[in-house]
């Protein structure tokens, strides 16, 4: 066992017991011993198996993947620099610059934990799904599966099946126009970023809209819209859509909202009780176990 292996083990273990449970949607009974979070605890939010979990702490598995990383950095609240430290202690480069970072903070967390009234998604620059609210999910159906392009939404306007959002043919133009020129711009900030190159070669290749608009050379950033969705059991809503970009990682906020006492906030409303949304963490993607 190396002394990285040793380490990261160590910080593992340090960082899950300065965990906050009730951060984390953990109801603490008087009984309870442990301060922080319990290895199953951290296993289960990660998406992660108990075993394999208590083999990293042990130092006993090696060479953890960065998707694996990435989850525990989530669930145990790590800073950007904690994040890096946990790569660099498992062996791999931490995410610099020219690459699009994911990595959810603890102030990005928290603020979309306290959102819990609204429908709230985050992605990252590539706008891929990051994590969604339970209320984000009962409003667009089951959140972007997968892990790879099912995720993204430029891939899903462009090639994947329709969702719950419904445009006439001017607003579908002008929303693929605005997604390809915001796609632009993260290809120029982000120019060593692999799955970003990947994606705008499958859009280029199977997409003649997408190549289209991308030989425009078109540049802008996405920020607000109103959108219309059709819901199967509360019906149509219009709800303002607003973008909040997170400075330093280019994580977007996106927060659906309607107007109080309007048919459309009752709506939402109404779709808060009958999908029974509870006050509970986001949805985050599952890892490998």
């Amino acid at each position: 066992m190396s002394d990285d292996e040793r380490e990261l083990g160590r910080m593992l273990r340090s960082w899950r017991d300065r965990a906050d449970p009730g951060e984390a949607g953990i109801q603490v009974g008087r009984n309870r011993r442990s301060a922080g979070l319990r290895r199953e605890e951290v296993a289960l939010a990660a998406g992660l198996s108990v075993d394999y979990l208590t083999r990293l702490e042990q130092g006993r598995s090696q060479h953890p993947s960065p998707q694996v990383l990435s989850a525990l950095a989530r669930t145990l609240r790590l800073t950007t620099a904690e994040r890096d430290h946990l790569f660099l202690l498992a062996g791999l480069l931490a995410p610099s610059a020219g690459v699009v970072d994911a990595h959810l903070t603890p102030g990005v967390q928290r603020l979309v934990e306290r959102m819990r009234d609204l429908p709230v998604a985050v992605f990252d620059a590539r706008w891929t799904l990051v994590t969604s609210n339970p209320l984000w999910d009962a409003l667009m159906g089951s959140p972007l599966e997968g892990t790879g392009h099912e995720r993204n939404l430029p891939w899903q306007i462009f090639l994947g099946a329709p969702g719950r959002v419904r445009h006439d043919p001017g607003e579908r133009k002008a929303l693929e126009a605005e997604v390809v020129a915001d796609l632009r711009q993260a290809n120029a900030r982000y120019p060593h970023d692999r799955e970003l190159a990947e994606l705008v070669g499958v859009l280029l290749a199977e997409s003649t809209r997408f190549a289209e608009l991308w030989a425009r050379s078109d540049v802008s950033t996405h920020t607000s819209d109103r959108k219309t969705i059709e819901h199967p059991e509360v019906g149509m809503l219009t709800l303002d859509c607003d973008v909040l970009t997170v400075q330093g990682t280019d994580l977007r906020i996106v927060a659906y909202s309607a107007e109080t006492g309007s048919a459309d906030a009752a709506a939402l409303d109404l779709l808060r009780v009958i999908g029974q949304v509870p006050d509970a963490a986001p949805h985050t993607e599952a890892v490998p176990r």
